[in-house]
């Protein structure tokens, strides 16, 4: 018999675990003080991490850990450690992004369950079918579905579905975000977020001459599908997930409460969840299908008000504990007195006797027995059942009471055991550092056929372009061209891209490119390479890819040289090639909302556009189909550029990717690569000579 609906809460402090659990949470999600994507929480230390889980255990309620960053080589006997800790604190389940997180999981505590971060980006029924493949217990999906997208994932999916409920959206697709990273060195994907996404932009591309840009934000509102929470449990959804470890107690307390009430059929105060917080408000734009202006807002000192009036009101919602757990009482009449036992219906029990004998009574004394039995406020228990043995007499209501307080605290002192995994010891594997000093072979990624120079197409080792693009490339090329599949497929585009993979496979193409889990399950029959969006930046990872076929992997734009170097994966003794990008403009955010919505309307939309920051740089907007159903990147004003330091990339491929250059500039810049040349314009190194 399944479970009924998880409500999870945010833990991202002590405080915020006990007012989660006291207002009535199913289970929490914390992290641990590295590895996971909120770094500025409270988060736990090993020690405080187990006695969180005694806390939530003795209550009933699961404890899920984020180990869901990206790591580097250096950091993977760290991360080791970590899943060490969490195992041996006895928490249900770690929540993984990368590849090298669930191998350790899987090795060093296979009893732990693993649940795949909303950070891997499944947003389709492939996606979830893969992660179950892979080993994971759950899916945690991606924010921007639909109730129908999710219908659709959840019908097919071999594994628990988790979905957001309510709180933060961010404008990029969850795990396809760099903009932090390359704008100020924080990276998201890393659990740094400095947020710069909040700040103002302007639309600049597009409007009339002379007409000003109007002030818009790569700021959505929070999401609240709170009022759909009964329909998102008719979907099939497992468990409902509140955003915030970042916020407070009081948020946490509020939201429980809320999805609590209409669980169970019941109205609840949706003035308190709004202004407890709220960016002007709520968006429930992707889960209807409105993906319009009307999901942007922004913090006021309006909401802020709000928020300072709404809370004492919040506070009280976890003054008292929730009772939530049944216990039956069994009192026995014995010769020197009364023994009291209490059971959970887990099998756990406690007896306690009491020191005075009791004295014969003029009337039944079961109602008042049962009276002081129930009086079980400030614990977690409530009286389900009361059986007595023999003939009860008179006791003063204090020795029952005091009865009571012994028994139920031996009873929770007990389910506050703490029961670690068994934890298997883990030798972690050897792998050969990149040489370095060898200039690698030039790839080049185009967005249209029309982009490559002919000229260059004979020099370059491998051409990459969009699966949208394949029946435009010249047969002549085919035999070194590699098919770039979609990162996101939202709607019908998975089945669309699994159509077109089925058409092609014949044509004579050398492979396609992965950038999703899905990818792996709908191209499994392809040579196949991984891509940017699969976010490869350590050797453990990179291996498990090899070892699911991959041919070739491009490594995650943010990883330094060094942590690069430590990347060389085999398969069967056999190196497989890897590679970085030696020139673009880097895909900042992959999002389903526009960031020009507050501008114009799709109707007007030539199929893109431009944003420009608080410091006059301007950042291009693309869209995959203008019109309203596609997905829009957010690009870096300034390209990457290596071409004269292509010797000092520790990888097998240079990878030169263009967007929206013309045919000419893409030229040219191929010709600087070539020549070894240096940029003949601004530039950035991107985060490769950092220290990671």
């Amino acid at each position: 018999m399944s479970r009924p609906l998880e409500i999870l809460a945010p833990a991202g402090n002590r405080e915020m675990l006990g007012a989660a659990v006291f207002s009535g949470a199913d289970a929490v999600y914390l992290g641990l003080t590295g590895f996971n994507a909120r770094r500025t929480a409270g988060n736990f230390t090993p020690e405080e991490l187990r006695e969180a889980v005694s806390f939530c255990h003795a209550r009933g309620v699961r404890v899920h850990v984020t180990l869901n960053t990206l790591v580097y080589a250096r950091e993977l006997d760290g991360l080791a450690d970590a899943v060490r800790a969490v195992a041996e604190a006895g928490a249900d389940a770690v929540i993984a992004d990368d590849l090298a997180t669930a191998r350790l999981v899987k090795t060093i505590a296979p009893t732990l369950h693993l649940h795949g971060s909303t950070q891997m980006s499944v947003h389709t029924p492939a996606g979830a079918r893969e992660l179950a493949a892979l080993g994971y217990d759950r899916v945690i999906l991606a924010r921007e579905l639909s109730l129908e997208e999710i219908r659709a994932v959840c019908a097919a999916s071999p594994i628990e579905c988790e979905v957001f409920i309510h709180g933060a959206l961010c404008m990029s697709v969850s795990g396809q975000c760099m903009m932090s990273a390359f704008l100020g060195g924080r990276s998201g994907n890393r659990g740094a977020c400095a947020g710069p996404c909040r700040l103002p932009f302007d639309a600049t591309a597009g409007l009339a001459p002379g007409k000003p840009g109007k002030a818009c934000h790569l700021s959505l509102k929070d999401m609240d599908h709170i009022p759909r929470l009964r329909e998102l449990m008719d979907a099939g959804v497992a468990s409902v997930k509140i955003e915030g470890r970042l916020r407070t107690p009081e948020y946490a307390a509020a939201v429980v409460t809320a999805c609590r009430a209409v669980r169970e059929g019941h109205p609840y105060d949706e003035k308190l969840v709004q202004d407890i917080f709220s960016r002007s408000g709520f968006t429930d734009g992707y889960l209807t299908g409105r993906i319009d202006g009307t999901m942007f807002g922004v913090r006021t000192e309006a909401d802020a008000a709000a928020t300072r009036t709404a809370t004492p009101k919040a506070r009280e919602l976890f003054r008292r504990e929730l009772q939530r757990i049944p216990v039956d009482f069994a009192v026995t009449l014995e010769p020197e007195g009364v023994k009291l036992a209490v059971a959970d219906g887990a099998g756990r029990k406690a007896v306690v006797y009491s020191e005075e004998v009791p004295q014969p009574a003029q009337k039944d004394q079961t109602p008042a027995i049962e009276r002081a039995l129930g009086k079980t406020g400030g614990t977690p228990f409530f009286l389900n059942r009361l059986s007595i043995t023999g003939e009860p007499g008179f006791l003063p209501g204090s020795v029952w009471n005091e009865l009571r307080r012994e028994a139920l605290e031996t009873l929770l002192e007990k389910r506050s055991a703490v029961t670690p995994h068994a934890v298997q010891p883990y030798l972690p594997p050897q792998f050969a550092a990149h040489s370095v000093g060898t200039v690698p072979a030039l790839a080049a990624r185009f967005a249209a056929v029309e982009q490559c120079p002919p000229a260059c197409a004979d020099k370059l080792q491998w051409l990459v372009f969009p699966i949208a693009e394949a029946e435009k490339v010249p047969a002549a090329w085919r035999g070194k061209t590699l098919l770039e599949l979609p990162r996101v497929m939202f709607g019908q585009k998975e089945a669309q891209t699994a159509a077109r993979l089925d058409a092609l496979r014949n044509d004579g193409f050398a492979g396609a490119v992965a950038n999703n889990a899905a990818h792996l399950l709908l191209a499994k029959d392809w040579p196949l390479y991984g891509g940017l969006g699969l976010n490869i930046t350590n050797p453990v990872s990179a291996a498990e890819y090899a070892a699911l076929g991959l041919q070739g992997l491009l490594l995650q734009p943010e990883t330094a040289l060094t942590a690069m170097q430590a990347v060389a994966p085999a398969r069967n003794g056999t190196p497989v090639p890897t590679a970085a990008l030696c020139y673009g403009h880097i895909p900042l955010m992959l999002t389903r909302a526009c960031p020009l919505r507050n501008v114009r309307s799709c109707a007007q939309c030539p199929g893109g556009g431009t944003l420009r920051d608080r410091k006059g740089r301007d950042f291009t907007v693309t869209c995959t189909a203008p019109g309203g159903a596609g997905i829009r990147t957010v690009y870096n004003p300034v390209p990457l550029y290596m071409g004269d330091r292509l010797a000092e990339l520790p990888v097998d491929v240079a990878v030169a990717a263009f967007t929206t250059e013309s045919p000419a500039r893409a030229a040219q810049v191929l010709a600087a690569l070539f020549a070894g040349k240096p940029f003949d314009s601004e530039f950035t190194r991107g985060l490769y000579y950092t220290n990671n």
